[in-house]
């Protein structure tokens, strides 16, 4: 008799962690579409760095947006840097945060405000 306790009681516990797991599963959706975590407002024209926008928007992983702070009194460019598909949030956001760092280093730009920045992240 115990043993048909057992079973009862290892099946039950045993369902309880399949519905569990199954919830979990489908909670996991994709990001694409998604703004995710905006900072700031991207300053968007109709260069690449749109291009790159609409890119970070429809990617389905953890992906980052970076770009430099617009001023229209005294910077008259936009420099930005992806990372699309990383292994986590933190990730992407260091590699776009290189990435938008290597164009300024690349083209010898100076901002106004001094930098890049990540304007959105998810």
């Amino acid at each position: 008799m115990k043993l048909k306790y057992c079973r009862k009681t290892a099946a039950s516990i045993l369902s309880g962690f399949l519905i569990l797991t199954t919830s979990g599963i489908s909670s996991a959706e994709s990001l694409a579409g998604s703004k995710g975590d905006v900072r700031f407002p991207p300053t968007l024209g109709s260069g690449e760095c749109n291009v790159a926008y609409k890119a970070y928007v429809a990617a389905s992983g953890h992906s980052a947006y970076a770009t430099t702070f617009y001023s229209r009194v005294v910077d008259l460019y936009i420099v930005c840097g992806t990372k699309l598909n990383a292994p986590s949030q933190k990730a992407a956001e260091e590699m776009a945060l290189r990435n938008c760092q290597s164009g300024l280093t690349r083209w010898k730009l100076k901002t106004a405000s001094g930098g890049c920045a990540i304007s959105a992240s998810k």
